[in-house]
């Protein structure tokens, strides 16, 4: 995954570049459109694996979003970036990684996303040998056990049991 952060951040980079040179050319709803489409959705497109990433590498991704942030607002390197991303209404990346995987899950589970991942959820309540525990009565899943600490932890249905 560390090359996979480091390309998409390289990526967004030279995108943010690009933008920097049109800023003052076109409308800020446009900039502000363009900069969502063109560097957001490239950081959001594999959250699902980037779940227990090492910090370092969210870190990274933080930085790409701040200096998307940093442009919309024209602000300098030195200025706090939180009132920007608040007004942006733009999540941190590590929240953003939680909230699209619980947001994944819950469609899963209530019929709207593909059937392919709700069949990859199992309700405690359907485990016969948990049927009488008191989590029983509650929504909770079942948490899948990986066989590969490194690699099978990112898989959807282990990473949404973690969120």
């Amino acid at each position: 995954m560390k090359t996979q952060v480091q390309q998409t951040a390289s990526r967004c980079f030279a995108t943010l570049r690009q933008l920097r040179s049109i800023r003052h050319y076109i409308p800020m709803s446009i900039f502000h459109s363009l900069v969502s489409v063109l560097i957001l959705s490239r950081l959001d497109y594999y959250n699902s694996l980037l779940i227990d990433l090492p910090l370092t590498h969210i870190q990274r991704l933080q930085s790409v979003q701040n200096a998307a942030a940093r442009l919309i607002f024209n602000l300098r390197r030195c200025d706090h970036i939180t009132d920007a991303l608040i007004s942006l209404h733009w999540l941190r990346v590590p929240e953003q990684i939680t909230f699209k995987v619980a947001m994944l899950t819950y469609r899963a589970l209530h019929g709207s996303a593909l059937p392919y991942l709700a069949s990859s959820f199992t309700c405690v309540a359907d485990v016969p040998h948990r049927r009488r525990l008191s989590s029983a009565s509650t929504e909770q899943l079942d948490v899948l056990t990986c066989c590969r600490s490194t690699v099978g932890g990112h898989a959807f249905p282990v990473a949404e049991a973690k969120v």
